[in-house]
C-alpha cells in the first residue's frame, strides 16, 4: 500500500503557511510538479524528499509515515484472514481507520496478534494430543482410574448386602485410585504447562520485530560501543581474526580452536562454532569461512567487552519471557558485531563510492553476502542514511525466516511471499545474483536483489541447505545502486506484476496464484473453482 507522502507534504506546508510556489522554488522543482506530488500522483524520494523535509522542518520518518505503514501492514494481514472474507470492507477503509482512529487500529492489530498466538497454542495442543505417546498414555490412565472409581462407587451405592470387609475393600480401592488419578492429572497438567511455555516462542519473534522496527534498526549506543571496541582491537594489529584472537586471549583468557571438535564439546551440537564459558574456549570447524570466523569472533568480543551497551539497549524493550530476552540479546550481539566489522561512517562512504555493489563490499571487508546485506539495512542514522533497504530471507521450502520491512512494502512476517519474487527465483540459479523491478497493484515499484548462500559442510553425510537473501529498495533509489545500471526505470512496462503473497494479493488474474484470495465483497468466487458451476449437477434433471 503506497504511503500518502504527498498528502503529508501538502498538510505540513499549509500548516506552516508556505505557498506551493515558494516551496517548489526552494527545493528546485516546478509548482506544477509539486502539485502532482502533493496529490500523490508522483512518487518522491531520495535527495528531493530530503530537501522537502528540511524545508518543512519535519523528519523523514514522520513524512514517510513509517509507524503508520507498520500498522497498515498489520491490518492488511488481519483483514485478509479467511475468517473475515465475507465482511464488506471499502478499498481505503484500513487507511482511513489508521489516519482517523489510530488507537482503534492499534487495538485491532494487537487483538489479531493475540488471536494468532492463541491459535498457534491451540494447534500445538492438538498436535501434542495426537502425536505424543506420553499424553495418550496419561489420558488412558485417567480414563481407567475414573472407570475404576465409578465402578467401586456404584457397587457401594447399589449393593446393600456387602459386609464390612468387602465395603472396606471398595473404599480402599476408591482411595487408592483417587491418589493415582491425582498424580496422573498433575503430570498431565505439567505436560500442558511445558507445551504452553514452549509455544510462547510465537510472541518473542514479534517482540524482537517490534524492538527493531521501533528503533528503525539503528542503535546509536551500539554504534558508539563498536567504534570504541574497534579502537581497542587496533592495539593488537590490523583488524581481522588474528587481532581478535589475541585480544580475546589477553583481555578475557579465551582460547580459540579451529579444526576438529574438542572432546568436551557436546557431539550432537549442530553448529559450526561454539563458545564454552566453562573452559573459556571458542571453537570453529575447519570448514568455516574467514568471513564466519571474523564475524563470530567480533560478536564474542562484543558480547564480552560491550555487555553493558547491549544491556542498556535492551533496558526499555518489551520482552515478556526469558526466551524473548535471550533472542533479543543474541540479536543485539549480532548488531554489535556488524558495527565492529563494518564501521558506520567508513562503510557508508564505501557503499556510496561503489554504488552499493555487494560483491565489492564483500571483498573490502572480507565478509559474506548475508553479512553485507544485514549491514546495509542498518544504515539508518538520522541525517546520514544510506539507501533504505528491506531485507528478506527464505529457506528452500519457501518459508520466510527473517525480515525487515520498508515503508509501503508489505513483507510477510511468516509463511510464504509472492512466488514471483526474486527471493525464490534465486534458487533456480544458485550463487547468481538476481535483480528484478516489480510493480504492486497500487502502482508502487521496487528493485529486488536476491542470491542464494550456504554454509560449507564438514562431511559427506551433511546436507548443505541453501537459503536465499533478498534486499529491496524503492525504485526511486535504484539509480543510486549499480544494480540500476541498464534498466529503464522510467518505463514500467517491463516491471514484473507481483503482490505481497497470494492470500493478500489483489491480482485476481495472476496465472501463478497458489492460494485463493478473498473474493470481492458481495460476489462469488470466480477463480480456482470447478469447471462446471456448483448450481448445476451432472446428470441431474433440468
Amino acid at each position: 500500500m503506497r504511503a500518502p507522502i504527498g498528502f503529508r507534504i501538502s498538510s505540513r506546508r499549509k500548516n506552516l503557511g508556505i505557498s506551493q510556489a515558494a516551496l517548489a522554488r526552494t527545493v528546485g522543482i516546478s509548482p506544477s510538479y509539486l502539485n502532482l506530488i502533493e496529490n500523490n500522483k508522483r512518487d518522491v524520494g531520495g535527495a528531493l524528499l530530503i530537501r522537502i523535509a528540511q524545508q518543512l522542518s519535519i523528519s523523514l520518518d514522520e513524512l514517510e509515515g513509517k509507524a503508520e505503514q507498520k500498522l497498515l501492514h498489520e491490518l492488511e494481514e488481519s483483514f485478509a484472514d479467511p475468517l473475515l472474507e465475507s465482511v464488506s470492507f471499502r478499498p481505503d477503509e484500513r487507511r482511513e481507520l489508521v489516519a482517523q482512529y489510530p488507537a482503534s487500529a492499534t487495538a485491532l492489530a494487537r487483538l489479531y496478534r493475540a488471536y494468532g498466538d492463541v491459535q498457534s497454542q491451540a494447534e500445538a495442543y492438538a498436535d501434542r494430543l495426537r502425536s505424543d505417546p506420553l499424553l495418550s498414555q496419561l489420558l488412558h490412565q485417567i480414563l481407567s482410574g475414573v472407570t475404576a472409581i465409578r465402578s467401586s462407587a456404584e457397587i457401594l451405592q447399589d449393593v446393600e448386602e456387602l459386609d464390612d470387609t468387602e465395603r472396606a475393600r471398595f473404599v480402599a480401592t476408591i482411595g487408592r485410585e483417587s491418589l493415582t488419578l491425582t498424580e496422573v492429572a498433575r503430570t498431565l497438567i505439567g505436560q500442558f504447562e511445558s507445551t504452553s511455555q514452549e509455544r510462547r516462542s510465537v510472541s518473542p519473534a514479534r517482540e524482537i520485530d517490534d524492538l527493531l522496527l521501533d528503533a528503525n534498526n539503528y542503535f546509536e549506543l551500539l554504534e558508539t560501543a563498536a567504534d570504541n571496541l574497534r579502537s581497542e582491537l587496533a592495539e593488537y594489529g590490523p583488524f581481522g581474526p588474528a587481532a581478535m584472537v589475541t585480544a580475546l586471549d589477553a583481555g578475557f583468557g579465551v582460547q580459540t580452536l579451529v579444526g576438529a571438535r574438542p572432546r568436551e564439546f557436546p557431539p550432537d551440537y549442530p553448529g559450526q562454532y561454539r563458545y564454552d564459558p566453562a573452559s573459556r574456549t571458542v571453537w570453529f570447524a575447519g570448514t568455516t569461512t574467514l568471513a564466519t570466523r571474523q564475524f563470530q569472533l567480533a560478536r564474542l568480543y562484543g558480547e564480552l567487552a560491550g555487555s553493558d551497551a547491549i544491556a542498556t539497549s535492551l533496558s526499555a524493550a518489551v520482552l515478556s519471557t526469558p526466551l524473548a530476552r535471550r533472542l533479543a540479546t543474541r540479536a543485539m550481539g549480532s548488531y554489535l558485531a556488524g558495527a565492529i566489522v563494518f564501521p558506520y561512517a567508513r562503510f557508508l562512504a564505501d557503499a556510496d563510492a561503489h554504488a552499493y555493489d555487494i560483491d565489492q563490499l564483500r571483498q573490502l571487508y572480507s565478509a559474506s553476502f548475508e553479512q553485507v546485506a544485514h549491514r546495509l539495512v542498518t544504515l539508518r542514522k538520522p541525517g546520514q542514511e544510506g539507501v533504505p533497504f528491506g531485507f528478506l530471507r527464505s529457506d528452500p521450502a519457501g518459508r520466510l525466516t527473517k525480515h525487515f520491512p520498508l515503508p509501503g512494502l508489505l513483507l510477510p512476517k511468516s509463511g510464504h511471499a509472492c512466488p514471483l519474487w526474486a527471493v525464490y527465483m534465486a534458487f533456480r540459479q544458485p550463487d547468481v545474483l538476481q535483480r528484478q523491478v516489480v510493480r504492486f497493484s497500487d502502482g508502487s515499484r521496487y528493485l529486488f536483489l536476491a542470491r542464494t548462500v550456504q554454509r560449507r559442510t564438514a562431511s559427506f553425510r551433511e546436507a548443505a541447505v541453501p537459503v536465499s537473501i533478498m534486499l529491496a529498495c524503492d525504485a526511486l533509489h535504484a539509480d543510486r545502486t549499480i544494480y540500476g545500471a541498464g534498466l529503464d526505470l522510467t518505463n514500467s512496462a517491463a516491471d514484473v506484476p507481483v503482490g505481497p503473497s497470494c492470500r493478500l494479493c489483489t491480482r485476481h488474474d495472476c496465472p501463478d496464484r497458489q492460494e485463493e484470495a478473498p473474493p470481492p465483497s458481495g460476489r462469488n468466487r470466480e477463480t480456482r473453482g470447478p469447471l462446471v458451476p456448483q448450481e448445476f449437477g451432472l446428470g441431474g434433471s433440468s
